[in-house]
């Protein structure tokens, strides 16, 4: 007598054929309302026609335009950090980069040409633990690592200072956003 099939009791996963196809064409797996849908509103053509000013302005408009804003708002007491920053002497700030300088194994490449205040302030760029650099003035970002608690270096924003007060406004942009926002191919690209 051949073995017999016994009813399959387990919830174990399903025997091969015995899945049912689904099939979506005849039921509505949502329950719609019989609210009559609202009409759009018509958009003149004239609309249509001009293509949208999205505000888009460049890195280094963002950056002048930010540092217009610092230097345009009204004269206010200086913060006790502008005040420590202002005592900051060149020896100072002198130091500091040999200090930062004596923390490395070797000298920094391509920096020959640079002042000191500008390597200090392209070494600011690249920390990133106070933030990010690019599209932001350097002033504007060193106030909101300090706001944040980072303790960024007080010799930054005596350089910074002091380059405001010759009337340098390029000084507020940064170096590396100058090197990503440049438009110039060099070479066979």
């Amino acid at each position: 007598m051949p073995a017999t099939r016994k009813a399959r009791t387990s919830t174990g996963p399903a025997l091969k054929g015995s899945q049912k196809t689904l099939s979506f064409s005849n039921k509505v797996s949502k329950p719609t309302s019989s609210a009559p849908l609202k009409e759009k509103p018509e958009i003149p053509a004239k609309a249509l026609d001009k293509a949208p000013d999205l505000g888009h302005v460049t890195s280094e408009a963002a950056v002048v335009q930010q540092a217009k804003v610092e230097l345009a708002k009204p004269e206010k007491e200086k913060t006790k950090e502008e005040l420590e920053a202002e005592k900051v002497t060149n020896a100072q700030v002198k130091k500091y980069w040999e200090a930062r300088e004596a923390e490395r194994r070797a000298p920094r490449m391509h920096q020959e040409g640079l002042t000191v205040e500008e390597k200090i302030l392209r070494l600011f760029d690249m920390s990133s633990q106070f933030g990010p650099s690019i599209g932001i003035a350097r002033m504007k970002r060193w106030v909101r690592a300090n706001k944040l608690g980072l303790h960024p270096p007080i010799e930054v924003l005596a350089v910074l200072l002091k380059e405001e007060k010759k009337g340098n406004t390029s000084i507020e942009r940064a170096h590396v956003d100058e090197l990503m926002s440049s438009s110039h191919v060099v070479g066979d690209a």
